[in-house]
Parts: C-alpha cells; sequence; structure tokens
C-alpha cells in the first residue's frame, strides 16, 4: 500500500521539483500539488494525506499558522527557504525541516523519518510492535504528578504544570509551562487514568488542565494564552466546567471537529 503526499507551496518551481522527487519513490503517491493551503483543507479533514511537504512563507495564510489549524494532523516535512523558522517547526511536531534548495539525498532522509513514524504507528494500532524500545511504558499515576517514558528517557510532568494533552493518532504530546514530551501513548486510555477533577476531554484531540482553563468563545476554550477546539461531542463538559445553564446555550457555535 502506497503513502499518500500533497506538496503546499505558492512558488510553481519549487512544486514542481519536489514533484520530480516524489516521482523517484515508488512508495509515494502524490495527492496533488497546491498553491494555497486552503485549495486542500477538505482532504487534510478526511485524513487523506499521509505526508504534507508544507512551505512557510505563503500569501493566504503562512504554514506555522495553517499547521495549528489542521485536524487530524499528517506527518509534516516543512520545505521552505528560510532557517530561522526551523525551531518553531519542530515545537509543532513536525518530521522533518528541509532548507531550500535541498538535494534529493536530504529529501529522502525526511521521508524515511516520517515513514518510519507511519510503520510504527500502523503496527500499533494493529498490536504489532513487540520492540521494547518502541513500546512506551504505561504512565505512572500519583496524586499530584505522573511519570512517562519518551526519547528514552522518564519525564516526570507535575499536574499543577500541566496545561493541556493533544492526541496524535497513536503519539500524544503533553504541553507543560515550560516546554512539550510526545510519547507513545492511546490519548483514550491515558484519559481513564488521569486523576477526576483535574482534567477534561474537550474535543477528541485535547484535554485541558481545568486550573488553566480561562475563557470560551464560541467553540473555542482559552487557555494559558492558547485557543483550543471544542468538539461538538464534549460540549457538555465546557458548559458545566462555565457553569452554562440551558437557557443560556444558544450561543452562536460552529463546530470544528471532523466527523
Amino acid at each position: 500500500m502506497k503513502i499518500t503526499c500533497a506538496i503546499i507551496d505558492d512558488e510553481y518551481l519549487a512544486r514542481q521539483y519536489i514533484r520530480d522527487y516524489v516521482d523517484r519513490l515508488p512508495m509515494l503517491e502524490l495527492v496533488g500539488d497546491y498553491d494555497s493551503p486552503l485549495m486542500i483543507l477538505e482532504k487534510l479533514n478526511e485524513g487523506a494525506i499521509d505526508i504534507l511537504f508544507l512551505d512557510i512563507q505563503m500569501p493566504d495564510i503562512s504554514g506555522l499558522d495553517f499547521l495549528k489549524t489542521i485536524n487530524p494532523q499528517p506527518f509534516v516535512i516543512f520545505t521552505t527557504a528560510y532557517k530561522e523558522f526551523a525551531l518553531e517547526g519542530y515545537e509543532h511536531n513536525v518530521i522533518d525541516y528541509l532548507l531550500k534548495p535541498f538535494s534529493f539525498d536530504r529529501f529522502l532522509k525526511a521521508v524515511n523519518k516520517a515513514i518510519d513514524r507511519i510503520n510504527k504507528e500502523k503496527a500499533l494500532v494493529n498490536n504489532k510492535v513487540t520492540s521494547p524500545e518502541s513500546i512506551a511504558p504505561v504512565p505512572v499515576i500519583k496524586d499530584h504528578f505522573m511519570t512517562i517514558r519518551a526519547d528514552r528517557k522518564w519525564y516526570k510532568i507535575n499536574f499543577d504544570d500541566l496545561i493541556y494533552i493533544e492526541g496524535q493518532k497513536a503519539y500524544v504530546t503533553f504541553h507543560t509551562r515550560t516546554r512539550k514530551i510526545t510519547a507513545l501513548i492511546s490519548l483514550k486510555e491515558l484519559e481513564k487514568s488521569l486523576p477526576p477533577g483535574r482534567f477534561i476531554r474537550i474535543h477528541k484531540s485535547f484535554i485541558v488542565s481545568i486550573r488553566h482553563v480561562e475563557t470560551l468563545e464560541g467553540n473555542m476554550v482559552g487557555i494559558y494564552g492558547q485557543k483550543l477546539s471544542v468538539g461538538s461531542s464534549y460540549r457538555k463538559n465546557v458548559y458545566n466546567l462555565f457553569k452554562i445553564q440551558q437557557q443560556e446555550k444558544n450561543i452562536p457555535y460552529e463546530d470544528s471537529e471532523p466527523s
């Protein structure tokens, strides 16, 4: 089975040479190339793309800002001429960062990293992962903290510091006040283990810390200076948190959670 990919870049020549690279790799199937991120939203929401080659500097919306809106998120490889965005890109859990103009060898290295992650997730879903290095032990939950294993290290996360938890297919990213930690954990199983009264699920991809929730505006929760989408299935949780009465629930609401 081939791995699907797409290219978003406002420069025609850049799209052309990335297409040429993709054509050399028989395991990749190009869904399309686009000069604007807004043209690919439907396919992304359908989960039809495994790997996204994404430019950063574009007229309609920057690649970084666009990445924040994607859910579910494919495996993203940034392709850009601006190296100053590399650090911020990695903070959004991108697979790799290719600085234009890049060679085919460098392109292949990035693709192989993405395929490795894809294969690990598929193996996890199919219960075929057997290597101890590829399985993260179940988190240890205590009254005020948890310990998790990621990157071959153990991390202690204090619940007071944990802002929200983001599910990304078979991975979970813990967003704390000072760092981000990504581990191979099921968000659904993690939710069952978290201490009641401290966290609530607001979206199929987000569990948030109650103490850090600040605002509710339409279908967006404000938490620690960020805005996260509220899924229709979890709307009641958020209303209850804000003590919103039934007669107040007729506020404008645009459902943001894909079915």
